[in-house]
């Protein structure tokens, strides 16, 4: 019931499928924290628990920054050089809550992240009912957030970015991941 999820990886040669894939992880990890709380009620701390706080742990101890990094260098950047005007309001308005939500989350994560780390360790057995509504508050920003990025904010970048604009972002992103070189597939050139 709470294993943990493998995805296939997506290529840095394109980089806007790769920030959807990590949507996808991302949805999953919050899919995997709510299956956590509810089987922590029912069933308490067991190893299935710790090993789906462990999982809940790295993905967003390790591939959620590096994600929100990729978005604050590479997405909103050109939109918000957008002329400040009615036709760009709703771009504009989007990636400032965009913006707002990554410092939520992170301040939320600081808060969360003790929790699992204790559940983890065996040294909790329940989310407190404050964890749980801090749980639930995070899950529901994420979903909010993914969906603002997903039906506003990436298809305006991407209509934004030209192809050697996609290159940089592509090899900055594997650098700062420690990734070798990257290779354009055909679709992106």
């Amino acid at each position: 019931m709470l294993a943990g999820f493998h995805s296939p990886a997506v290529g840095f040669d394109q980089p806007f499928e790769m920030l959807e894939a990590c949507h996808e992880r991302a949805q999953r990890s919050v899919a995997l924290l709510q299956r956590l709380i509810e089987h922590l009620h029912r069933l308490g701390n067991d190893e299935p628990a710790r090993q789906a706080a462990v999982d809940v742990l790295r993905y967003f101890d390790i591939a959620a920054p590096h994600h929100h990094d990729d978005e604050e260098r590479h997405v909103f950047p050109p939109l918000l050089a957008l002329p400040r005007d009615a036709v760009h309001a709703p771009v504009l308005d989007a990636v400032r809550r965009l913006q707002q939500d990554h410092r939520r989350m992170r301040r939320l994560w600081v808060r969360l992240r003790e929790a699992l780390h204790r559940l983890a360790q065996g040294l909790q057995t329940d989310f407190s009912p404050q964890q749980r509504r801090l749980a639930q508050d995070f899950i529901a920003l994420y979903d909010r957030h993914i969906a603002l990025e997903e039906r506003v904010v990436y298809p305006a970048a991407r209509h934004r970015l030209d192809a050697q604009a996609l290159w940089a972002m592509s090899r900055e992103m594997a650098s700062r991941r420690g990734v070798g070189q990257v290779r354009f597939s055909a679709a992106t050139r």
